[in-house]
């Protein structure tokens, strides 16, 4: 995965794509202190793809809500460019699953787990975090798994 990254960076030099260049140049600014952070903490391999998937799904959520804060200011410019970055962050990942798609996951897990209280809520979002890394908004998958346990 990294290296769709830097070819994709490389081509976005090669036409000189200001907003690609820095959101791909914050990408790999991301992964890597994650990457350096894992090594010293596990002495470790760096980073797996889930883990860029966890960066990238974070990176995604953090211009979403500066996209709405900017557009409750009325700063259009800015949240054109909070806009551009998700376009191009999410280019990296997978598939999102829709709502039926979440609900269906969420029930599926419910199952699996045998979750009956609030109290398998952690049982279930983990599995759900295992199967299903950046692809489902788990601020939904979560408001669900409440609503079926509470």
């Amino acid at each position: 995965m990294h290296e769709r990254f830097n070819e994709a960076l490389k081509i976005a030099l090669k036409s000189q794509d200001k907003v690609r260049i820095s959101t791909l140049r914050l990408i790999n600014a991301a992964i890597k202190d994650r990457d350096i952070a894992d090594r010293t903490d596990n002495g470790g391999a760096g980073v797996s793809e889930d883990v860029v998937l966890e960066i990238l799904a974070k990176m995604i959520k953090q211009r979403q809500e500066s996209l709405s804060a900017y557009e409750e200011a009325g700063r259009l410019d800015l949240a054109d460019q909070e806009r551009s970055e998700i376009a191009i962050i999410q280019e990296f990942m997978p598939r999102q699953l829709g709502d039926d798609e979440i609900i269906a996951a969420v029930d599926a897990a419910l199952a699996e787990v045998e979750a009956n209280t609030l109290k398998d809520m952690g049982k279930v979002m983990g599995l759900l975090k295992q199967k299903y890394t950046g692809q489902m908004d788990f601020g939904k998958a979560g408001a669900r798994v409440k609503e079926k346990l509470g």
